[in-house]
């Protein structure tokens, strides 16, 4: 079965563009909704001449307030009158970019930078191992194999075919256990939505079998056929906004049509219950696990080797995760926060399943464990310390064997493999270590360098160091700060602050080819690990849950004045980022603390925390942010929301917005809606701008074209509004 874990998969329907990789709860402090005193207010408007955006006379009331929300017809972002606004602002934000002296020149550059080949770690399948590459501008990877690790590679499958400009992007990839048939799916534009498609492993020939309507789901091979988790199909217009309702999981069997798919598994009465189907690697086992949200699951299992078996509860509540690794003969193994909010490893015999019976293998340590895998007769325990990996290797039995020793602080990923591998392979990179592939001899405990990234900069001159500061309550807050050496802490140097904080999801050190470009122009990278994440476990994650979200904003905060009193860089020269839930973070902090931060850059942000729950995915975020069908909740998410707490005549950072039209994980109205009472409320004389990407969604495999222009654009605003020109003297 696909190793990962349920509770991972139901990370990535957060707000998030990726997946999971997690002091107790405070009381809860709200926002602040008023700026502090030294706060600037300027008089004067932007000298830019912002698109008119209309206003409708549209007030709701929530528990006895009223509040007004004259920007609801940005919500229908199919209609015409949208479309033609968002034409009109982003031709105004285009035209501010083409000013810019040196855009095309860090275009170029990063071009450039980006021109090299990027190798995924391969895993075998029947003869042959597949592994995926792009040769640098490529606008997707590329799916190669080779018979054997000595093999000659061949072209396996292209996605930069399926469309003419590369805006149809590979989802995932299954083999049936006889290796005899592949299932992929793909996304059109960004799309969260799914299309699955079979080929013939031998020729490589597609067959008839074509799904759609495939969303949040991997495929699950048994005997001839999958599984996978679909909604019905969307009237006409609503694909994109409309809530999505009743996931069901079904059974498709290669060469019919997906008509005559035979439905596993529905909850007639939960039209809000997110359903997921995986089989264990020798497919005796399906594994079905349900979520009311983005963490908790229940779980059930069914055994496939007896026909008409029922399908029997494990775990029927959602106040804990249960995520299956594998499954030895009648026995489960199960990563689990029950009793360990930092997980621990549990073994399920599924003769007795009865929670008493369970059998704890591999105990919770001061570590978050993430991932495991097993493989080669070995349990692969992927931690957390610090925010950065640490790899242990156990027997079946749960005996600690050795570590795994990596080539420095930094993130692995992969160990991935069948029972009967001796050998796996597995990712690993850091802030200034591009992306290397290494194969792992499991009996032996050797890693060796199998592939490594060649990339055009000089990683020996620059430093990484995490540092510890105390936030608003004094909790202690990990960071990572990335710098040339020699570095002069004069209060004057160009920073880049990023976090999320959010969906128990964990910010581990990782490679961008992207920052590279910061850093080599003398930019300061911060990588704040604030609560809400899930670094340091279940608790931490809580921390930054309702009713305590104002934590994660007075972590990051906090973040910014460290920056500041240690002479890293000044207001006037610190800009601050998140994407999607890390959008939210920026949105709200910028309207608490506007001094503080010179450019903002949210990306694909929950700016409407009022009305969140009522497009696609957002129900799911409920036991995340809390509901303002809730009077309590109602309270709290006003006191932070971005669109309702932009105060007018307060000059706020400059700001560019970026967003998706096929984003239908955060819909786009979220930024709509707030930079245009931004552009309303806010004085000048800081420029505010959103950029609309077409074809695109929430992140997940756009395309290098897209990715390197919105890149250009963004590093150039951002050192555009700090004075800075980073090639004036070159």
């Amino acid at each position: 079965m696909n190793k990962t874990s349920v509770f991972v998969c139901i990370a990535a329907l957060a707000a998030m563009t990726g997946c999971k990789t997690s002091p107790a709860p405070s009381s809860g402090a709200s926002a602040s909704t008023t700026p502090p005193a030294e706060a600037p207010a300027v008089a004067t408007k932007p000298s830019l001449m912002y698109p008119k955006t209309e206003k409708i006379n549209h007030v709701d009331t929530y528990h006895g307030t009223q509040v007004p929300d004259p920007y609801r017809w940005l919500e229908a972002d199919t209609a015409k009158n949208v479309a033609e606004w968002v034409k009109a602002q982003n031709k105004v934000t285009f035209d501010y970019l083409a000013k810019i002296p040196f855009r095309e020149q860090i275009k170029e550059r990063l071009t450039k930078l980006w021109n090299y080949p990027k190798y995924g770690a391969p895993f075998r399948e029947g003869a042959y191992y597949y592994f995926t590459k792009n040769d640098g501008l490529q606008n997707q990877a590329v799916i190669y194999r080779q018979k054997g690790l000595d093999g000659t590679p061949e072209l396996f499958l292209d996605p930069n075919k399926l469309s003419a400009d590369g805006t149809t992007s590979l989802g995932s990839l299954d083999f049936s256990k006889d290796a005899r048939y592949a299932v992929y799916t793909t996304s059109t534009g960004g799309s969260d939505w799914r299309d699955a498609y079979v080929l013939d492993v031998a020729t490589g020939k597609k067959l008839s079998d074509e799904l759609h309507w495939i969303k949040f789901s991997g495929t699950s091979w048994h005997k001839d056929g999958f599984f996978y988790s679909r909604y019905a199909e969307p009237t006409k217009g609503s694909k994109m906004a409309n809530k999505n309702e009743y996931h069901k999981v079904y059974y498709h069997k290669v060469g019919t049509p997906q008509s005559q798919d035979k439905l596993i598994w529905e909850a007639k009465q939960y039209p809000l219950r997110l359903l997921f189907a995986s089989t264990t690697e020798d497919e005796k086992y399906l594994i079905l696990t349900a979520s009311e949200g983005t963490s908790n699951n229940s779980l059930y299992v069914k055994d496939l080797s007896k026909p008409n078996s029922p399908i029997v509860p494990l775990v029927e509540t959602f106040d804990k995760e249960y995520g299956v690794v594998e499954n030895i003969g009648d026995k489960l193994i199960v990563v689990t926060n029950q009793g360990a909010p930092k997980y621990k490893l549990i073994q399920i015999d599924l003769k007795k399943p009865q929670p008493a019976n369970w059998k704890t293998l591999v105990a919770e340590t001061d570590n978050v464990l993430g991932g495991v895998d097993l493989v080669g007769g070995r349990l692969i325990l992927n931690y957390m310390k610090d925010a950065a990996t640490l790899v242990r290797v156990h027997d079946t039995n749960g005996k600690w064997l050795h570590d795994v020793q990596l080539p420095t602080l930094g993130s692995a990923a992969g160990f991935s493999g069948k029972k009967e591998d001796k050998t796996v392979f597995y990712t690993f990179n850091s802030f200034t270590y591009p992306s290397a592939v290494y194969q792992y001899d499991i009996a032996s405990n050797k890693s060796t360098l199998y592939r490594k990234a060649e990339v055009d900069v000089d990683m020996e001159a620059y430093e990484t160091k995490q540092v510890f500061y105390p936030s608003k309550d004094g909790t202690k807050i990990p960071m990572f700060i990335v710098h040339k050496k020699g570095l002069a802490l004069n209060g004057d140097n160009p920073t880049y602050l990023y976090a999320y904080g959010g969906f128990n999801a964990s910010t581990t050190p990782g490679f961008s080819i992207s920052r590279m470009l910061w850093l080599e122009n003398g930019g300061v990278l911060a990588i704040a690990n604030i609560r809400g994440g899930g670094e340091y476990g279940e608790a931490w994650h809580k921390a930054g849950m309702t009713p305590n979200k104002q934590n994660v904003f007075d972590d990051f905060i906090a973040a910014a004045e460290y920056l500041r009193d240690q002479k890293y860089t000044a207001p006037q020269k610190l800009a601050i980022a998140g994407g999607s839930n890390g959008g939210l973070l920026i949105g709200a902090v910028a309207n608490q603390r506007p001094d503080l931060f010179k450019v903002a850059l949210p990306a694909v942000g929950v700016m409407d925390m009022l009305r969140f729950h009522k497009f696609t995915i957002g129900w799911a975020w409920v036991p995340e942010y809390g509901s303002s069908d809730d009077a309590a909740q109602f309270q709290n998410l006003m006191a932070f929301s971005p669109i309702h707490n932009i105060k007018e005549g307060v000059s706020y950072p400059a700001t560019l917005v970026t967003t998706a039209d096929h984003d239908d994980r955060v819909v786009p109205a979220h930024s709509f809606k707030y930079i245009a009472t931004l552009q309303e409320k806010g004085a000048g004389p800081n420029p505010y701008l959103i950029r609309v990407d077409v074809k695109a969604g929430h992140g997940a495999g756009k395309s290098t074209t897209a990715q390197i222009a919105e890149a250009a654009d963004v590093w150039s605003f951002t050192f555009y509004n700090m004075g800075v020109n980073p090639y004036a003297t070159k």
